[in-house]
């Protein structure tokens, strides 16, 4: 059997697991053993596993996942996402379906502390659902929402995405944050923009707004500053050279603590279960990453990689077509893989094409995070739909994806405009490199 063929079955037999319900990183842990077993030895692949599994967790980069992860977990138990939310609630309180623009404006602010996009799903779940239920909004609307706005935690910096997509490639990973800023912006008017036509069209998705005093809405306005200063000082410091990237996920974590100790608004029980919550995310992303890399080497000893990329490369087609192929790849595999997971198998496969190509690599991470992002809320494996299902239990996963779905028509509207206008995504990094 040729070495070709192998990987072949070694894909397909990875759909199958996943189809399956098999934990992704088990399902390319053990595709990727068996592999390497089969086109070299069953000693040599275990010595595999044994390396990649150590190499992971032993990565000096990789440290910035639990520090940003735990950043978020210590503003979730101090309350920061609830102020967050009152703040955005006051602000958008005049117009109909405000609650849930909130819940989006929420969800962005929270994403700059958190990091992570079934994180910021969780914990505006937890906010912003009761509330928009105490008001009668429709529950595939409210819910909808959370799931969507929920991804724009992994646009908004500081990434886990971002993270690990330039560790791949080697980019600068402040430069990648801030390649998300104006484009996580961008997603967020244009998720208002859907609530607003939604409500317009069907006026019983939500009740008539009630207005806000002015008064009342800058005293809210004193729940966006612990946010505020958290974001300044860890993307400032890290573009001041103050600190790397490693260090600024140390110092926000340690910010965070400070911020929420200052204000009373945490105890030591809170602490400890933002530590276990921390412990217990980060370990699932680095498996994730070990079962991925150990993935990648038996692909690596297939020769798949090269041999598509060469293909795809020499397509007689404008450089333009194929970066919509390689995007509708994304948004077909995005349906049935963890986006991690998905960013971790097929950037060494298309990088180097789409570099080869004259793209920017900083955009080219840009448009992977949006496009993963609708994976999220799309069938069968929207882990965000999942999240919001799994917080409320009396909303059935049907309902939630219902909700979710129009949001995927901003999210595609974004990426057109990102590749007429790739400026969105470069211009900032450039402006402050």
């Amino acid at each position: 059997m040729s070495l070709t063929m192998i990987g072949v079955l070694g894909v397909v037999a990875l759909v199958v697991l996943l189809v399956c319900s098999l934990p992704v990183a088990i399902s390319m842990a053990v595709v990727g053993v068996v592999g390497c077993a089969l086109i070299i030895s069953f000693k040599s692949a275990l010595a595999l596993l044994s390396a990649d599994l150590y190499d992971v967790f032993a990565n000096y980069n990789l440290t910035v996942i639990p520090l940003f992860v735990f950043m978020g977990q210590v503003a979730f138990h101090s309350g920061i996402s609830r102020r967050l939310f009152a703040a955005a609630n006051s602000w958008l309180s005049g117009l109909r379906g405000g609650l849930a623009m909130a819940t989006v404006g929420a969800c962005a602010a929270f994403g700059a502390i958190c990091g992570s996009g079934p994180a910021t799903a969780a914990t505006m779940a937890a906010v912003a659902l009761p509330e928009m239920r105490r008001y009668k909004y429709d529950d595939a609307l409210a819910s909808g929402t959370v799931a969507a706005g929920g991804g724009l935690g992994m646009l908004i910096p500081p990434s886990v995405v971002f993270i690990v997509y330039g560790i791949l490639t080697e980019q600068s990973i402040g430069k990648l944050f801030m390649s998300g800023v104006i484009p996580g912006i961008l997603v967020a008017v244009l998720f208002y923009v859907v609530i607003s036509v939604q409500c317009w069209l069907n006026p019983r998705l939500a009740p008539p707004a009630t207005s806000v005093p002015w008064r009342e809405r800058f005293r809210k306005l004193g729940g966006v500053i612990e946010t505020l200063i958290l974001f300044v000082f860890v993307m400032g410091g890290m573009f001041a050279g103050w600190f790397t990237a490693t260090e600024a996920a140390a110092m926000g974590a340690a910010g965070s603590v400070a911020i929420a100790v200052a204000g009373r608004n945490v105890s030591v029980a809170k602490l400890w279960q933002a530590a276990q919550e921390t412990v217990r995310t980060s370990c699932m992303v680095m498996v994730i990453v070990a079962g991925a890399t150990v993935f990648g080497h038996f692909l690596a000893l297939t020769g798949m990689p090269t041999q598509f990329a060469g293909w795809l490369a020499h397509l007689p087609v404008p450089s333009t077509v194929i970066i919509i192929l390689i995007l509708f790849f994304y948004l077909a595999a995005g349906c049935f893989i963890d986006s991690l997971a998905l960013v971790l198998l097929t950037v060494p496969i298309f990088y180097p094409v789409v570099i080869g190509m004259g793209y920017d690599p900083i955009w080219f991470g840009v448009i992977i995070v949006l496009v993963t992002q609708m994976g999220v809320i799309t069938p069968p494996v929207g882990v965000n739909v999942y999240v919001v299902s799994g917080i409320d239990r009396s909303l059935s996963l049907q309902t939630v994806f219902r909700g979710a779905m129009p949001f995927l028509l901003a999210l595609a509207v974004a990426c057109v405009l990102l590749m007429v206008f790739p400026q969105l995504a470069t211009w900032l990094p450039s402006v402050l490199d």
